[in-house]
This record gives C-alpha cells, sequence and structure tokens, in this order.
C-alpha cells in the first residue's frame, strides 16, 4: 500500500471515527448547563459541568500524546474510548441520583475522551505530504459535520426515554457512541514510530517551540478561536430557554452551530492551499466577531440561530486554520509535544471562559458574554494580517 494510499485510508476512518466522537461534546454542551441549572445548588455553578468538559480536555491532551507517542495513535485511541464509555455511564447516573459531583465527574471524563476525539486531526496529517497536510485536517473535520446532527438528534430522542429522569437516556447514548467507534479506530494505519520520536526530550523543548513566533500566533490563533466559541456556545442553550424558547429549540440552535462548525471543512482546506492559513484563519476571526454583532441585535429565535451559525463557521475557518500553522512549526521528532501543548493551552483557556460564562451570564446577562469576545479577537487579527503579508519565522 503506497504511503498516499495510507494517507486516504486514514482519512476515511478518521472521518468516520470523529462523526461518531464529535457527537459526544454536543450532548454535554446542549445539556450540560441544563442539567447544571436542574442539580447545582448555587446558580453561578450551573455550567461548570461544561467547563469541566474543557478541563478535562486540556488536562488529557498531555497524558494523551505520551501515550500515542510510546504506544502509537491506534493503541492510544482504544484508552480513549474507555474513558468515552466511562464518561457517559458515570454522568447518566449522576443525573439519576440527583447528583451534581457525580454527574460533574461524567463530564470531566467526557473532556478526557475528547482529548484523543481532537487529535483525529492531527493523526489524519501524519502520512500526508506537505500540500496535501491542510486539505486531511480539513476533510477529517467534515466528519463533525455528521457528529453535529447525531449529537443534537440523540439529544432530542432519547432525553426523556428513562421515564422520571430527563436526559439520562441522552448521556446512556453518549456511552455507546465509543464502542462503536472502536472497530473502526481498530482500521487505522499510523507510521512507524521512529527512534527520534520515542525519545522524549527529542528536537526542540517546548519553550524553545513557544519562543518561535510562527508557533506561538499559531498557538495562540487555537485559543482565541476555539474559546471564543465555547464562551459563547456554553452560554447559548441556557440564555435561549431563560429568554423564553423551548429546550428543543436550544437544542437544534447547537445543532445548527456544529453544522457551521464543520460543514466549511469541505473546502477549508482548498482556501488555504489558495490564499494562506493566516489569512484564512483572519478571516475566521471576522465572522466571530460578526456572530456577536448579530447576538447584540436582538433576543428573537432567529437572533440566537443567527449568530450560532457565524459562530461555527468563524470557528471552522480560524481553528481549521490555526491547526495547520500548527502543523507546518515541527519536525516529526516534536510532534507530540508540539501539538500536545498547542491543545493543552487550547483546552485549558476553553475551560476557564466556559465557566466563566455561566458566572457573566447569571450577573450580567447575554449582552455582556457577546461584548465581552471582541477584545480577544481585535487582539489576534493584527498579528495574524502581518504574518499572512510579511511572514515570520
Amino acid at each position: 500500500m503506497t504511503d498516499q494510499s495510507i494517507t486516504r485510508r486514514n482519512i476515511g476512518v478518521l472521518t468516520a471515527a470523529q462523526a461518531l466522537g464529535g457527537a459526544s461534546a454536543p450532548i454535554v454542551m446542549s445539556l450540560g448547563g441544563l442539567v447544571g441549572q436542574q442539580l447545582a445548588k448555587n446558580s453561578a455553578w450551573i455550567t461548570l459541568p461544561v467547563s469541566l468538559f474543557g478541563l478535562g480536555l486540556a488536562i488529557g491532551t498531555l497524558p494523551a500524546a505520551f501515550i500515542m507517542r510510546r504506544h502509537g495513535r491506534r493503541n492510544g485511541y482504544v484508552v480513549g474510548v474507555g474513558f468515552g464509555v466511562a464518561s457517559g455511564l458515570i454522568a447518566a447516573l449522576g443525573i439519576m441520583l440527583a447528583s451534581f459531583w457525580i454527574f460533574c465527574a461524567g463530564t470531566f471524563l467526557a473532556g478526557f475522551y475528547g482529548a484523543y476525539v481532537q487529535s483525529y486531526r492531527f493523526a489524519a496529517a501524519d502520512t500526508a505530504e506537505d500540500a496535501l497536510k491542510a486539505k486531511a485536517i480539513s476533510w477529517v473535520m467534515v466528519g463533525g459535520l455528521a457528529g453535529a446532527i447525531i449529537g443534537p438528534q440523540l439529544v432530542i430522542f432519547t432525553r426523556d426515554a428513562v421515564a422520571g429522569t430527563p436526559y439520562v437516556g441522552s448521556f446512556l447514548s453518549q456511552a455507546l457512541l465509543p464502542l462503536i467507534a472502536l472497530p473502526i479506530l481498530l482500521m487505522l494505519r499510523t507510521p512507524s514510530q521512529t527512534q527520534a520520536e520515542a525519545v522524549a526530550d527529542s528536537g526542540r523543548t517546548v519553550l524553545q517551540l513557544l519562543a518561535m513566533p510562527r508557533y506561538l500566533l499559531a498557538v495562540a490563533a487555537g485559543v482565541v478561536s476555539y474559546g471564543v466559541m465555547a464562551f459563547v456556545m456554553t452560554a447559548a442553550p441556557v440564555a435561549m430557554v431563560n429568554h423564553g424558547h423551548s429546550v428543543d429549540n436550544a437544542a437544534l440552535g447547537i445543532q445548527w452551530h456544529l453544522l457551521a462548525m464543520f460543514g466549511p471543512s469541505f473546502f477549508t482546506g482548498r482556501l488555504m492551499v489558495r490564499y494562506g492559513k493566516e489569512r484564512v484563519t483572519a478571516v475566521g476571526m471576522v465572522l466571530l466577531a460578526a456572530s456577536g454583532v448579530v447576538a447584540l441585535g436582538g433576543l428573537g429565535l432567529s437572533h440566537f440561530w443567527g449568530s450560532l451559525a457565524l459562530l461555527g463557521i468563524g470557528w471552522n475557518l480560524s481553528f481549521i486554520g490555526a491547526t495547520a500553522m500548527v502543523t507546518d512549526c515541527h519536525t516529526p521528532a516534536e510532534r507530540g509535544k508540539a501539538q500536545g501543548m498547542n491543545d493543552f493551552f487550547v483546552f485549558a483557556a476553553t475551560a476557564a471562559v466556559s465557566f466563566l460564562a455561566g458566572s457573566i451570564l447569571h450577573s450580567s446577562g447575554w449582552q455582556a458574554v457577546n461584548w465581552m469576545i471582541f477584545p480577544a479577537l481585535a487582539l489576534i487579527l493584527v498579528p495574524l494580517l502581518w504574518q499572512g503579508r510579511y511572514g515570520c519565522n
């Protein structure tokens, strides 16, 4: 089997796995705040389950990178499946026992599973030639389009499946998804590990990578794009329900948001090849700002859904662009640490802002949430445009 046929095979495998693994996150994000509102004694904690999902992502990235570096991506993904199954079962148990903290433990473990799912995009680039890396990443992210449908639809069809305990069925279905993904992941074929990759301290150190302007900008762009998206999306379902919209409409709003997040992946790779990664990332940042403008325009269903759709498209362009920028900044020997640290920073920031979203929504309202995204976006746009025009090392 040639290198390119392996690449095509892996893209297909990882796209299917992304569709199933990517469906887990929207279940947590659609219901985490609502279950938190139902179980938490302190209203400022209502988005803590979603925040802990982000914290699990952040904490899980480094050990996931270590396991995959030592034992290979495929074996690491089997470990991730275990976290995925346990997370859904524990979250369902927390709801059944009306225990906020057990439920939070489940969403936290879902983040560990998510750490492995998030690495699928990097795994797609492992066997791709340089010119195809951006397209490989983009195509695997297309799998999230199916996940964007599967997750919210599972919420709608299973949230009342267990009589007397709303949402238990949704988290039981979340536990089933990784098991379905397991035989697909076992079909993955990754390149043999080199001696350099097996040595933890090979290549540049993390500090040396962070001293590299291009890598630092790529990480910062990923942090801002994912952080802004998570900040707004975490608060959106609760804000919609609080302003008179139904739970189903809130779940559908997240579905449209997720479709917008992954739908553009069909052409994002081609856009980056034609216009450059930095320029595409910058356009994504502008669209994230546009989502805030729409949200500030009113509290109707069209405002919420329109804002969430723009938020998704902006995230797609900016986050996939930032991911492709990271792959340009490291050697194969540095792959684990460069990608692991990138995801650590991205998801640590996501955990922090998603918790902050609940507090701000409770204390200052939905409009305050949206006003706060503009300074962060402005801060990253200037160096992105500068690098897109002049470049830096």
